[in-house]
């Protein structure tokens, strides 16, 4: 991930003057398409906007109300039509499904850029799509397996695990319960994982898995919250049983809500990614990309902060929380 980081600096401080004088000429205009509502996606769109803002690009954003392919790809033909968007940030809400969409804005003469979820197999060099100019995200799968390490060392290293995910074929969340389950057989073959079940990003709907696994599963140990709306509905679910302490809960996202269940005793640990970081990386590289430059890296992984509750209040971690508020 290091080299990956190290990469997109060399490339966007080497061409960052030419590209802020570029993209005020040409005048750009981005369009930048997130998933859904939810923290991680807001603070990712700040990081966007602060970029356009530095680099002077006009962005026009539109945010779908839930996740799925029948809302974000109704939006996505929406800016294609309008005729005047030189490139496309975006978060596809499914590998498969959303290639084609996403290759009619090409073929209309849109750049790609997709950020925190990938098309295809995430190979835009050699794989099944080749289209995007990057993706700029996290790597998920090592996600999962730091997740599944925590969630470990929380219960002992033994006991049962419970998955509550997202959405399928989502390539974020698929590689992070595939990281996670891939850990833990390898390294401790004293626990036993359930699941994933999927929530649809619907927060009531995970606490009331998480509560029915919770009521069948009495010994449950330890569960495994993938996104935002899946540790957020798992915490309350043990918080309302009375489980707190017994079951520990492990939130990739850090939002205010998993920190303040971190402060009570429910999570254990709390996986932050970068949103602002992949929103502004995104933004120049259009920029660059615009300017000519043609060595930007086909994928950049923007790397995680490891919040505990050893380390919540420093604000070398904390500057990592995700603020929403403006």
């Amino acid at each position: 991930m290091q080299r990956n980081g190290i990469l997109f600096a060399s490339v966007a401080m080497a061409a960052l003057a030419l590209a802020s004088s570029a993209a005020n000429a040409a005048g750009l205009k981005i369009g930048f398409l997130p998933g859904v509502v939810d923290p991680f996606y807001q603070v990712m769109q700040k990081g966007v906007e602060q970029a356009a803002k530095d680099l002077g690009i006009e962005v026009v954003t539109q945010v779908p109300p839930s996740w799925g392919v029948e809302q974000e790809t109704p939006l996505l033909n929406a800016m294609i039509a309008r005729g005047d968007l030189n490139y496309i940030i975006t978060a596809p809400v499914d590998k498969d499904q959303m290639v084609a969409p996403l290759q009619a804005a090409v073929d209309a003469g849109i750049k790609v850029i997709t950020v925190d979820t990938f098309l295809g197999d995430g190979d835009y060099t050699s794989g099944k799509v080749t289209f995007p100019i990057s993706y700029i995200g996290s790597d998920n799968e090592e996600g999962g397996r730091i997740s599944a390490d925590g969630l470990a060392k929380a219960i002992g290293g033994k006991g049962t695990v419970y998955i509550n995910s997202t959405n399928p074929n989502v390539s974020s969340v698929e590689a992070r319960e595939k990281g996670f389950a891939a850990e833990m057989k390898d390294k401790y073959p004293g626990i036993t994982v359930l699941g994933p079940d999927y929530n649809l990003d619907d927060q009531n709907k995970a606490e009331q898995q998480t509560a029915a696994i919770l009521q069948q599963h009495p010994d449950l140990a330890g569960v495994f919250g993938t996104n935002v709306f899946s540790a957020g509905g798992a915490g309350t679910a043990v918080a309302n049983a009375g489980l707190t302490g017994k079951v520990q809960v492990v939130a990739y996202d850090a939002t205010k809500q998993a920190m303040d269940l971190m402060s009570k005793g429910t999570v254990s640990l709390v996986l932050a990614q970068k949103p602002f970081d992949m929103g502004y990386m995104a933004v120049e590289f259009a920029a660059a990309d615009a300017a000519g430059v043609t060595s930007l890296p086909k994928r950049v992984e923007t790397g995680f902060a490891i919040l505990d509750k050893d380390n919540a209040s420093d604000p070398a971690f904390s500057r990592f929380i995700y603020q929403v508020d403006k």
